[in-house]
């Protein structure tokens, strides 16, 4: 499976032997090693299995609180929060999935996230977006419709697209939200476009296209369903190449 190349880490991923500690113990809860509600190891085994300092260990575990990962509690110990309460949408978070094998999961959940996110993104779109934010959408029509030779390209391209879109809302949150999600979408556009009949990317640009106008136009209706149409023809296709059947969550049982 393609694997996640972040330029967009909120974390320490980029910050020498600190950020490897971080990104170690944030694959291993992830993974399960570490489920919900287990006691994390004390100090002096992280340190020592890590080859860190103290120091080092605690700042790894500040982190990974303010990820919702972990809850520290003095004379108690630090504990594997409820997944639940983890911040999945945490660029860090999003890759350690990607990293340890269950990035599929999450690619699921978001198609499904979109799914409501994005008509409403475009349908906001529709009523607020300026001539930049046409010109910003247009560009990355037209790279993607340059582009249908080349997963990789067509597949920047068409995050550029939606990032677009995500902007034309002028809602900081809305804006906010895609920018966290790009690379997971990057994810999902490239599977789906590497078993993609060529003609495919065509109508695909086509769709897009469709959107394109309806934004351009002020058809807020128009645009939503357009969006739809696209999210939903996009997850079909990322059913097909993975197979069909979700993977094991992590932290459940095997049964």
């Amino acid at each position: 499976m393609a694997e996640i190349v972040s330029d967009r880490s909120t974390g320490y991923a980029m910050r020498g032997r600190q950020g490897e500690i971080i990104d170690a113990i944030g694959r291993q809860i992830i993974s399960g090693r570490y489920r919900p509600g287990d006691l994390m190891p004390r100090e002096a085994e992280l340190t020592e299995e890590h080859e860190a300092s103290r120091t080092s260990i605690r700042e790894a575990m500040r982190v990974l609180a303010a990820k919702g990962l972990v809850d520290i509690r003095q004379k108690v110990g630090t504990r594997v929060r409820p997944q639940d309460l983890w911040n999945v949408f945490d660029t860090d978070i999003l890759r350690w999935h990607s990293d340890v094998g269950l990035g599929e999961v999450v690619m699921r959940d978001l198609v499904e996230v979109r799914q409501v996110m994005e008509p409403a993104a475009a349908r906001l779109a529709a009523g607020r977006a300026g001539m930049a934010d046409l010109r910003r959408i247009a560009d990355a029509l037209r790279t993607m419709d340059a582009s249908t030779d080349s997963v990789e390209a067509y597949a920047h391209a068409d995050v550029e697209f939606h990032l677009a879109v995500y902007a034309a809302t002028h809602n900081v949150l809305m804006r906010q939200f895609g920018n966290v999600i790009a690379d997971f979408m990057y994810l999902t556009f490239t599977i789906q476009q590497e078993v993609a009949d060529p003609a495919g990317l065509v109508d695909d640009v086509a769709s897009h296209a469709e959107i394109y106008r309806a934004i351009d136009r002020g058809e807020g209706e128009k645009a939503a369903e357009a969006m739809l149409d696209a999210v939903l023809e996009g997850k079909s296709s990322l059913i097909a190449a993975l197979g069909g059947e979700h993977e094991r969550r992590p932290g459940s049982d095997t049964t």
